[in-house]
Parts: structure tokens; C-alpha cells; sequence
């Protein structure tokens, strides 16, 4: 039997166990995915026993994602973005890369397919973690000029510091002026997200080739992706972006590439109404 996990401080909102109990179920796999509510001052011990523990690895969600990073051997990807948030066995030595990357690529090559040709320009709302991984894929994706505004300007200009010259860091007064040059817009804010702020841009410039991405997955359609779909643009969504950053960590531990069928993602978006109730 080969057993994963979520590691997180609290855990129980995670929905990892939800997408991959359903791989597990559709690929045969004597297993079970697992959540483990597990302290900041036990993290370490528990990471470092994971195979006592009866895992063949883990996702790693808040707080714990730059511990995981510091305790694993660790890919560029994971390095680049600064955090880990999965983790496997190999040969008994912890390794950890960062799936948010491929997530994010492959929710948008999914939903909006050829988003990356000719794009020259892109904003990134927020500076984060999240805004890391973004950018961190948009420079793989060759885009060569990603503004990024923040709030705290200092935060875009470390994204600068960190990612190179595409990065271009503008102040958060001056987003929806730059707004209308992107051909992709992506917010990696928590703004749009159930009991919070709706996300003030304006969306009106945008060449009606663009694309508008939100990683907020609750609620389903935010304020930014209604927005966008009432002047007829394209959309990626959070959930998207969850269901696809699971694969890898899925193949890591199972050996079986699993895949984001509309099963699953109604699976998700029936789990997100239940709540909503």
C-alpha cells in the first residue's frame, strides 16, 4: 500500500484529499490520501519521518512551504519560487519541487489555448508566493516584459531582484493604466476571494485578444472573471490551476500520470457549493 498526504497548520480546508482519493479510486491504487494537521515546531521531525509515518510523500500547503523547502533537496523551479510544496522518496533522501508552476501553464494552456503566442507583455497583480511561481512561468514561456504591481512596491521590486529584467514593478495606484498593454492579466492576490475585497481593475483597454486569470478558486467566478467574460475574453480560473498542479506530485508518488477531467473538476465545484450552503 502506498500512502500521501497534505501537511498543514490547520489542514482541514485543503481539497487535495478530495482530487486525489479520486485518482487513486480511478487508477486501482491500493491507497489512501490523507490529511495531517501538523505544527510549525513538529514539522521537521514529522518530514523527516515520513516513511514511518507509512507516506511515500506529501503536499505541503501554509505555513510550512519554506521549511519544506530548506529541508529537501530541492529542483531550480522550487528554488526559484522559494517555497516547496511537494514532497517525495527517493531512494530514502526527502526530495521537493514547486507543482504551482505547471499548474498555472497548464491551466491556461487548457483554457485558453495559444495564450503565449506573440504575447509580449503581462501583468501580475501581487507579489507573493503565488506572483513568484507566475512569473517564474511566464519567463519559461519566454514572455520578456511582465509588469508586476503590489501594494508594497518594495514587493514587486524584490520580484525584480530575484526574476531579472522582464520583471517590471509598477505601483499598485498605477495598475489599470499599464493594464490596457497586457495581453495577459493575472491576479495572485487574495482580493476576489469570498469575504474579501473585490479586485479593483478595469478591464475596458484590454485588446480583445487577451486573457484574464484569477487564482482565486472561492468563489468559482470572481468579480475579475465576470468582468472579463462580459467583454468576451478569455479565462482561466483558481480551480483550474488546483486540479493541475496536483498532477505531478500524483506521478511522483504513484508511478500513473493522472488526468483533469471534467468529472473531477464538477467533483470540486460541487464540494465548493456545499460550503458556499
Amino acid at each position: 500500500m502506498s500512502d500521501a498526504c497534505v501537511i498543514g497548520w490547520p489542514v482541514e480546508h485543503s481539497r487535495s484529499p478530495l482530487i486525489h482519493n479520486y485518482w487513486i479510486k480511478r487508477h486501482g491504487i491500493a491507497g489512501e490520501y490523507r490529511r495531517e494537521a501538523v505544527a510549525p515546531g513538529r514539522f521537521e521531525d514529522f518530514v523527516r519521518r515520513l516513511s514511518e509515518h507509512g507516506y511515500v510523500g506529501a503536499n505541503v500547503t501554509l505555513p510550512h512551504k519554506e521549511a519544506a523547502l530548506a529541508l529537501a533537496a530541492c529542483d531550480d523551479q522550487a528554488e526559484a519560487v522559494g517555497a516547496a510544496n511537494t514532497l517525495w522518496l527517493d531512494g530514502g533522501a526527502l526530495q521537493g519541487t514547486n507543482t504551482d508552476v505547471e499548474g498555472f501553464l497548464a491551466n491556461l494552456d487548457a483554457a485558453a489555448a495559444g495564450w503565449d503566442r506573440g504575447l509580449g507583455s503581462a501583468m501580475v497583480l501581487g507579489a507573493g508566493g503565488a506572483a513568484r511561481a507566475v512569473v517564474f512561468g511566464l519567463i519559461a514561456r519566454g514572455i520578456e516584459r511582465i509588469h508586476v504591481a503590489n501594494r508594497t512596491f518594495e514587493r514587486a521590486q524584490a520580484l525584480r531582484e530575484r526574476f531579472g529584467a522582464a520583471v517590471r514593478p509598477i505601483r499598485w495606484e498605477e495598475r489599470n493604466g499599464v493594464l490596457s498593454g497586457a495581453g495577459l492579466v493575472v491576479n495572485t492576490t487574495s482580493l476576489g476571494m469570498t469575504g474579501l475585497p473585490v479586485l479593483d481593475v478595469k478591464l475596458a483597454g484590454l485588446a480583445d485578444s487577451a486573457v484574464v486569470a484569477d487564482l482565486v478558486y472561492a468563489p468559482l467566478q470572481t468579480a475579475l472573471l465576470a468582468q472579463a467574460k462580459r467583454r468576451g475574453l478569455r479565462t482561466a480560473d483558481g480551480l483550474g490551476m488546483l486540479l493541475h498542479q496536483a498532477v505531478r506530485g500524483f506521478s511522483l508518488w504513484f508511478g500513473v500520470q493522472p488526468q483533469v477531467t471534467a468529472e473531477l473538476r464538477n467533483l470540486l465545484e460541487a464540494d465548493l457549493r456545499r460550503e458556499r450552503e
